[in-house]
């Protein structure tokens, strides 16, 4: 099944996509699940039923706005360099454990929306991803048991400003300027999807194919990631572990390829979805 949130006429909510539109659970559900996040903790809990695909919709795609697939959730949690390639590239050595940072919700745009390049710097890269929302709460998750406690995954889009990213040796400032982390268009969950290792990934700019490679070829899998973090803090319905991206970045070519205003930017991941962003300045968001 594919969730996605999105917006009418300015108004928030939430569904499923089908093959006829948009089933909106929003117009269901809303007055006591009124986001997907809260949707995905009622089914974790017990109070909502697991969905059969609905027959009914309520819009055509071309009639909404897409909003962040989840819009607030409680932790965003980066895994850095996990493909060899980008490991190189940025000078990184092997480590035996994955490379965390965090992202701040309000960094979070919808598919389509605009991706803000800060006024400050002139070194806003792309970094297409595969983003996963985990749909039980866990704590100390079994490698073995990891990928039952994921709601579904997503493409993702953590644009990073290079020169903010390096002024000290964390990574917080220049992974959390406003509207810069792209998520969408949908959310589908896992039973749709088969074998994510031989799924492709790419990144384009312009329509340049700028990063490719297959989700098997992470250093931390999916199932090792959602292990290691759950080990030190407490995951819960609408959380969202980015995966890491592969080698290509902009900011390790020569010359120099970073994102500016008016270029197009797109996440594409065989049978998960094609995110598009246009890159806007900052005065135009």
């Amino acid at each position: 099944m594919r969730f996605l949130s999105f917006s009418v006429d300015g108004m928030p909510s939430y569904g499923v996509v089908t093959s006829k539109g948009v089933h909106d659970l929003g117009l269901r559900y809303g007055t006591v699940f009124p986001d997907l996040r809260s949707f995905l903790e009622a089914q974790a809990t017990g109070l909502m039923a697991r969905l059969k695909m609905p027959g009914e919709t309520d819009y055509k795609l071309s009639e909404i706005e897409h909003d962040p697939v989840i819009g607030n959730p409680g932790k965003i949690i980066c895994v850095g360099a996990n493909y060899v390639a980008h490991r190189e590239e940025m000078g990184r050595p092997e480590i035996g454990h994955p490379t965390l940072f965090t992202r701040f919700a309000d960094t979070l745009i919808g598919h389509r929306a605009g991706m803000v390049k800060p006024n400050v710097s002139d070194r806003f890269d792309y970094e297409g991803e595969l983003a996963v929302i985990i749909g039980q709460h866990c704590r100390n998750v079994p490698e073995t048991d990891a990928m039952s406690v994921i709601a579904g995954v997503s493409c993702f889009n953590d644009g990073s400003i290079r020169d903010w990213q390096r002024h000290s040796s964390q990574f917080t400032a220049g992974k959390n300027f406003p509207g810069t982390g792209a998520l969408g268009p949908e959310m589908v969950t896992l039973d749709e999807l088969g074998d994510l290792g031989p799924l492709k990934l790419e990144t384009k700019l312009n329509g340049q194919v700028v990063q490719s490679t297959t989700l098997d070829m992470m250093i931390f899998g999916i199932a090792a990631s959602i292990a290691y973090i759950s080990a030190f803090t407490p995951l819960a319905p609408g959380d969202i572990i980015a995966t890491g991206t592969p080698g290509g970045v902009g900011d390790k070519r020569n010359p120099p390829l970073f994102m500016k205003v008016g270029d197009t930017v797109e996440v594409v991941i065989d049978k998960v979805g094609h995110l598009i962003n246009p890159v806007v300045a900052e005065d135009e968001e």
